[in-house]
C-alpha cells in the first residue's frame, strides 16, 4: 500500500485519552471556580478529582510527543472548549454593563491581539517542527546500534538494491527491445498525420467576396483550423495510447519482477511492507512521468496531444520530472516513518516539510520559466485583440497569469505550513477542478465553433438555389461567433466561482432572484433567435417564391413580387422588433402597458396631424396590392410620363424620357395611364390624294406588317395583322386613311418607328400619291411680281428705274 492509514483502535485510544483529559481539565476548572466563589472550605464538597492510570498516562504522553496527534488533540480541545456555554457573569450594578460604544474598541483590540497571537503562534509552531530533524539522526543512530535491528535494516536494503538492479536492467532491456514498434507506430502516426493535414485543409468554396465579408471568412477560417486540430488531436488519441501501452511494457517487467521477488525471498513484517511500498511508488511515479511523456511526446511531435512546439514539449517533460521526483520522496518518507523504518514518523514530518518546500519553490520557478510561453498560449488573436477592447483587456490579463500562479503556490504553501484543516487539500482539489473545467470548456468551445462554421456552411445545390442565402448567412456569423463565446464565458466562470465555493449554480437555480435574471436571460436569448428565424424564414419564403415565378415565365407576378417585397419586409421587421422589445421589456419587470396606451394614443395623434402622409401610405398601399403600377412600368401621372424606377409605401419615382427623376407621393396621384399592361395598339393615319386607290394602299401596309411578323426581331413584338378601320375623312385636304397594329406592352414605339421606315420606303418604290396643299399667290394688275430670297440682294428693273428719274 502506497498510503498507509492509521489503525482504527489506534484511534479509538486517542478518543478515549483526550475524553479523559478533557473531563479531567473540566473538572479542575470547576472546582477551582467553586472554591474562589465560596466562602466556606471545601472539605464537605466531593471532588472527581480520578488520576490517570499508568497506561492511560502513557498513551497521552506519546500524543503529546507526536507533532500530527498533538495537533489533532488541541484542535478537538478547542472544539469541545467552544461548543461549552460562556459563564454566566453577574449584573448586580448597572455601571458592570458596557455600551456599545465603550466596549467597541477593546472588542476590536482583543480581536487583532487574538488574530495576532495565532499567528505568531502558528509561525512558530511550523518552524519548531524543523527542530524535529535532529530526531532523524538520533532515531537512525538508535536503530543501527541496535544488532537485530541493524541487521533487518542491512538486509531489507541489500535485497531491495539487488532487486532494484535486476529490475532497472529488465526494464531498460525491454525497453531497448521495444524501440522498433515504438518507430513504426510513431511514422505510422506521421503518415497519418499527413494525410489528415491534407484532407482537412480549409475549404472556402462557395465563400463570397467583398470587405465586409473579410472578418467572417477569417473567424471561419479560423474555426475550421479548430476543426481540423480537433480532428487531427482524435486521431492521435489511439497512437498515444499505443504509445503509452509499449512505454509502460517495461514498467511492468519492473513490477512483475519485484512482485515476484517479494513472494519468493523471505521478507520480515516491516521490510516486506517497505519494500512492496517503495516498489508501489517507483511504478506509480514512472506512469506518472509516462502520462506526461505521452502527453507532450518531445521527441515523436505526431502524436502529441498538447498544441507545443519541440523545444516547449522537451522543457515541459524535464520540469515534470522535476516535480513528480519530490513527491516521491514525500510518499516515501511517509511509508518510512509510519514503519517505524530507520526514522520515526516525527523525524519523516520534518523531512517532509522540507521537501514540500523545496518542491513549493520548484513550482515558484517552473511558473517564472514559462510565463512567456503559456502568456503567447493564452494571449488571443492579434487582430482580434486590436479591434474589440474586451479581448484587449483580456489579452493583457493573460500576460500577466504568472503573478496568480505565485499567489496561488505560496498561498498552498501558507495554508499547508499554517496546518489549517483541510486547507491545502480543499486548494488542491479547486485549483485541479478549474484547470479541468478550462480545459474541458476549450475542447467544447471548438467543438461548437466547429459546428457553427458546419452549420453555417450551406450546400452548393441550395446555393445555387438562393445565391443571396450564403451572403445573408455570413452576416449573423461574427454576431453567433460572439454570442457563443458569451455563453461559453458565463458558464465557464459560474462553474468556477461554484469550484471555489460560491454558490454560483444554486443561486441561479434556487434562489428567487437569480432565477429570475436565468429565465430572463433565457427568454431573451430564445425571443432573439425565434426573431431572426421567423425573419429569415419570411425571406427565404419570398426569394423561393420570386425563383419559382421567375422559372415558370411569371415574370409580371415576379415583377409585382419585387416591387412589393421591400414593403413586406418593412412591416414585418417593425412587427420583430415591437414583439421582442415588448417581450424583453415584460421579462425585465417592465409594465409595459402604459407604453402600448401612449404608442397608441401618440400613433392617433400623428395620423390626425399628417392627413396626406397617412393617405399616401392608404393609397400606396392599395395601389400595390390592386397591381396598378409595377418597377419597369411606363406610366403617366400626375402629368409626367417615364419609367417607374422605385415604388414605396408612400412614392413613387418616375424616370422620363429626358431623364429626370419625378418623385410623386401617392395623395397627388389621381389617374395612371400604364403602357406596360396586357397589349399596346398602334394607330396609323395616312392622308392621301383624293385620286389614289385607296385599296392599293391598304394592301400595301398589310405587305409590310406580314412582313415586320416574319422579322426574327419585331416578329414577337407584333401581335395581329394589319386592321383597316377604313376612311376617317375625306375633303377638300384629301382622305384620311386609319389603321391599327396589336403589339407588345411597351413595343409600340419601336414597331412603329420600324413600320414608318418600311412603309415609307414602298410608298416611294410604288408611286404613292399623298395630298399637297396648293397656294395662289395673286398680285395686283400692272404690277410687278418680285421674289426674295435670304442673302441676295432685291435686283431693279431698267423701266423702273427711268420712271423714278422722270
Amino acid at each position: 500500500m502506497v498510503f498507509p492509514i492509521q489503525k482504527p483502535a489506534f484511534m479509538r485510544h486517542i478518543y478515549r485519552l483526550m475524553l479523559i483529559a478533557l473531563v479531567s481539565a473540566l473538572t479542575a476548572i470547576g472546582l477551582s471556580a467553586a472554591q474562589a466563589a465560596s466562602p466556606t472550605p471545601a472539605a464537605a464538597q466531593p471532588t472527581l478529582n480520578t488520576p490517570l492510570s499508568r497506561d492511560e498516562a502513557q498513551r497521552l504522553l506519546s500524543v503529546l510527543n507526536n507533532p500530527q496527534e498533538r495537533d489533532q488533540f488541541a484542535r478537538t480541545l478547542s472544539l469541545m472548549a467552544r461548543a461549552a456555554p460562556p459563564a454566566s457573569t453577574s449584573a448586580s450594578s448597572p455601571s458592570s454593563t458596557p455600551t456599545l460604544d465603550k466596549s467597541l474598541l477593546p472588542d476590536l483590540h482583543s480581536g487583532f491581539n487574538s488574530l495576532r497571537n495565532q499567528v505568531w503562534r502558528d509561525i512558530g509552531h511550523f518552524f519548531s517542527l524543523f527542530n524535529d530533524v535532529r530526531y532523524v539522526g538520533i532515531e537512525a543512530h538508535k536503530q543501527l546500534s541496535s544488532p537485530s535491528a541493524r541487521a533487518a535494516i542491512i538486509s531489507t536494503l541489500t535485497k531491495t538494491a539487488l532487486i532494484f538492479i535486476i529490475g532497472l536492467a529488465l526494464e531498460y532491456g525491454a525497453s531497448v527491445l521495444l524501440r522498433r514498434p515504438v518507430h513504426y507506430l510513431t511514422s505510422q502516426a506521421f503518415r497519418r498525420d499527413t494525410l489528415k493535414r491534407s484532407d482537412t485543409s480549409p475549404d472556402l468554396s462557395g465563400s463570397t467576396t467583398g470587405e465586409d465579408n473579410e472578418k467572417t471568412e477569417e473567424l471561419r477560417a479560423a474555426d475550421q483550423r479548430r476543426q481540423a486540430e480537433t480532428v487531427r488531436f482524435l486521431a492521435r488519441i489511439p497512437y498515444a495510447c499505443g504509445f503509452f501501452g509499449l512505454k509502460i511494457a517495461p514498467i511492468a517487467v519492473f513490477y512483475l519482477l519485484s512482485l515476484g521477488a517479494f513472494l519468493l525471498i523471505p521478507w520480515d513484517q516491516t521490510g516486506g511492507d517497505v519494500f512492496m511500498n517503495i516498489v508501489n511508488i517507483y511504478a506509480v511515479t514512472r506512469c506518472l512521468y509516462l502520462c506526461g511523456e505521452t502527453i507532450l511526446a518531445p521527441h515523436a511531435s505526431t502524436i502529441r496531444l498538447l498544441p507545443v512546439m519541440d523545444t516547449t514539449a522537451r522543457l515541459l517533460t524535464r520540469w515534470w520530472k522535476y516535480l513528480i521526483i519530490p513527491l516521491a520522496l514525500i510518499v516515501v518518507l511517509t511509508c518510512l516513518g509510519d514503519n517505524r523504518f530507520i526514522i520515526l514518523p516525527r523525524g519523516a514530518d520534518a523531512l517532509i516539510r522540507i521537501i514540500v518546500f523545496i518542491e513549493h519553490l520548484l513550482i515558484a520557478v517552473f511558473i517564472w520559466r514559462v510565463r512567456h510561453i503559456v502568456s503567447r498560449f493564452l494571449t488571443p488573436n492579434r487582430t482580434t485583440a486590436h479591434t474589440v477592447s474586451f479581448w484587449s483587456v483580456l489579452g493583457a490579463i493573460a500576460r500577466l497569469w504568472w503573478i496568480p500562479a505565485l499567489l496561488l503556490d505560496v498561498s498552498l504553501w501558507t495554508v499547508w505550513a499554517a496546518q489549517l484543516p483541510g486547507g491545502y487539500h480543499w486548494i488542491i482539489r479547486a485549483t485541479l477542478a478549474t484547470i479541468a473545467t478550462l480545459v474541458l470548456f476549450r475542447i467544447v468551445a471548438i467543438m461548437v465553433y466547429g459546428a457553427q462554421n458546419t452549420l453555417f456552411r450551406l450546400k452548393p445545390s441550395l446555393v445555387q438555389r438562393f445565391p443571396d442565402l450564403q451572403k445573408r448567412a455570413d452576416r449573423y456569423y461574427p454576431m453567433t461567433r460572439r454570442l457563443l463565446t458569451a455563453i461559453l464565458i458565463a458558464i465557464t466562470a459560474v462553474t468556477i466561482a461554484n469550484i471555489w465555493g460560491l454558490p454560483s449554480y444554486g443561486f441561479f437555480l434556487h434562489n428567487p432572484l437569480g432565477n429570475h435574471i436565468f429565465v430572463t436571460l433565457l427568454i431573451l436569448l430564445t425571443a432573439a433567435i425565434s426573431a431572426v428565424l421567423i425573419w429569415e424564414g419570411i425571406n427565404l419564403f419570398l426569394l423561393q417564391q420570386l425563383a419559382h415565378f421567375e422559372q415558370n415565365g411569371m415574370l409580371s407576378r415576379a415583377t409585382r413580387l419585387k416591387t412589393v417585397l421591400p414593403i413586406i419586409r418593412t412591416v414585418m421587421l417593425a412587427l420583430i422588433i415591437i414583439i421582442v422589445t415588448v417581450t424583453t421589456l415584460s421579462q425585465m419587470g417592465i409594465n409595459v402597458t402604459p407604453l402600448l396606451t401612449g404608442a397608441g394614443i401618440m400613433g392617433a395623434a400623428i395620423a390626425f396631424g399628417s392627413q396626406s402622409l397617412v393617405k399616401d401610405f392608404i393609397t400606396g398601399f392599395f395601389m400595390l396590392v390592386e397591381d396598378a403600377i409595377q418597377v419597369g412600368d411606363w406610366v403617366t401621372t400626375s402629368g409626367v410620363s417615364g419609367t417607374v424606377e422605385n415604388l414605396s409605401i408612400r412614392t413613387v419615382r418616375i424616370r422620363d424620357s429626358n431623364g429626370d427623376l419625378h418623385i410623386i407621393p401617392f395623395s397627388s396621384v389621381n389617374s395612371i395611364t400604364n403602357t406596360a399592361r396586357g397589349y399596346n395598339k398602334i394607330v396609323i393615319k395616312q392622308q392621301l390624294a383624293l385620286s389614289e386607290d385607296f385599296a392599293r394602299v391598304v394592301a400595301l401596309m398589310s405587305d409590310v406588317v406580314t412582313e415586320m411578323r416574319q422579322d426574327d426581331t419585331f416578329g414577337p413584338m407584333i401581335l395581329s395583322d394589319y386592321t383597316d378601320l377604313g376612311v376617317d375623312d375625306s375633303g377638300g385636304s384629301g382622305a384620311i386613311l386609319v389603321g391599327s397594329i396589336l403589339t407588345q406592352p411597351m413595343m409600340k414605339w419601336k414597331v412603329k418607328r420600324e413600320f414608318n421606315r418600311r412603309i415609307s420606303n414602298r410608298f416611294a418604290s410604288e408611286g404613292i400619291n399623298f395630298y399637297t396643299s396648293t397656294s395662289y399667290i395673286t398680285t395686283p394688275p400692272n404690277a410687278p411680281f418680285h421674289t426674295v430670297q435670304d442673302g441676295v440682294q432685291p435686283r431693279i428693273e431698267p423701266s423702273s428705274q427711268q420712271s423714278s428719274q422722270s
